[in-house]
């Protein structure tokens, strides 16, 4: 009878996924701001029988969700915001991390200890897809880049301080000509004055640095803050720094990828990092726009992701039960640390 139990259990569980989906994704929450996702989370896998914390590691929408106890540890990342051993004890837990978008919420819970002791952190994410030769739907072995992200504020008076912001915003247009292809400069401007009529005092904007490592976006930061300082200089203005959450670039695993492409189903997802992945969107309906919002309500989306986390659960089984693939894991991690503090 334990083939039927788990059906009907992988049939309630789905049920109450696809509810949770949904309620997220009519419910869009910024960064910190998740209470609804948080609560729906919460609520759900108490009833599916998880050890829940809610509030977790003090972060008020993130939250804690555990099956079993002491042994090795995998974690699965939960984001929401908008824009173990045969004969050996083990855990899982799924983290909420909040603020993803912009927030750096993953940074305050590395820093609380949400991650100490974890022998793999495992997580899917969604993008557009339109570009994908079948029948792939994804790739695994993907790098991020590292993120610095600062706010420019300049406070005076008797002087523009929208002149300024248009000569800095010029400056690192033409800085992007000579930076790396996998380099990127983003901005936007937060404030640019009141009125047409008063000379705009006080004006901010906000821009984030990504490069292969820290170690580059740090100095590709450097670059772009002499835009800054130049035209602050040619206009007689004031620049005030703020620094904003930066994260550093994600380092995937080959071993763990590699493993997640052989549990999904043969030929849909590729090992080499593509151009474009996951979400089945029209073309031009990249992330972080309307098209890709609208596809990631869809049926299909969900049934990918179901797909997906079935996968990562087959991944995450096989570090907590084979000894030598999760010692495996690690030794590659540490030599990987190395080799990062060298780039």
């Amino acid at each position: 009878m334990s083939w039927i139990w788990t059906w009907v259990f992988e049939v309630v569980a789905k049920e109450a996924i696809s509810r949770v989906n949904q309620h997220i994704h009519s419910n869009p929450e910024l960064a910190y701001e998740e209470h609804k996702a948080h609560d729906i989370f919460v609520s759900t896998l108490t009833e599916l029988g998880f050890k829940m914390t809610p509030h977790a590691y003090d972060l008020d929408t993130s939250f804690e969700a555990e099956f079993g106890s002491g042994g090795r540890l995998v974690v699965f990342n939960a984001e929401y915001d908008a824009l173990p051993g045969i004969g050996h004890a083990w855990r899982v837990r799924l983290l909420g991390t909040p603020a993803e978008e912009g927030g750096g919420g993953k940074l305050k819970l590395i820093k609380a200890g949400a991650y100490k002791d974890v022998s793999a952190c495992l997580m899917v994410h969604q993008g557009p897809g339109n570009k994908l030769p079948s029948p792939l739907r994804g790739a695994s072995y993907v790098h991020i880049l590292a993120n610095e992200a600062h706010a420019s504020t300049a406070p005076w008076e008797g002087v523009n301080a929208l002149d300024a912001v248009c000569l800095s915003y010029n400056a690192i247009s033409m800085l992007r000509q000579q930076i790396h292809p996998n380099e990127h400069i983003h901005g936007i401007i937060r404030s640019a004055g009141d009125r047409p009529n008063v000379t705009p005092a006080n004006c901010c904007v906000e821009y984030y640095i990504r490069s292969p490592t820290r170690k580059k976006a740090l100095a590709l930061w450097e670059r772009v803050l002499k835009c800054f300082e130049g035209a602050a200089l040619a206009t007689g203005c004031s620049l005030c720094l703020e620094e904003l959450p930066s994260y550093s670039d994600l380092r995937p695993s080959p071993l763990l990828c590699k493993t997640y492409v052989e549990a999904m189903p043969k030929g849909t997802v590729a090992y080499d990092e593509l151009g474009d992945f996951l979400a089945g969107t029209e073309h031009g309906g990249a992330n972080h726009t309307k098209p890709f919002t609208a596809a990631a309500g869809t049926d299909d989306t969900f049934s990918r992701a179901i797909e997906s986390g079935k996968g990562m659960a087959s991944v995450g089984w096989r570090v907590l039960t084979d000894h030598d693939f999760a010692d495996q894991i690690k030794s590659d991690w540490e030599a990987d640390m190395i080799r990062a503090e060298q780039e």
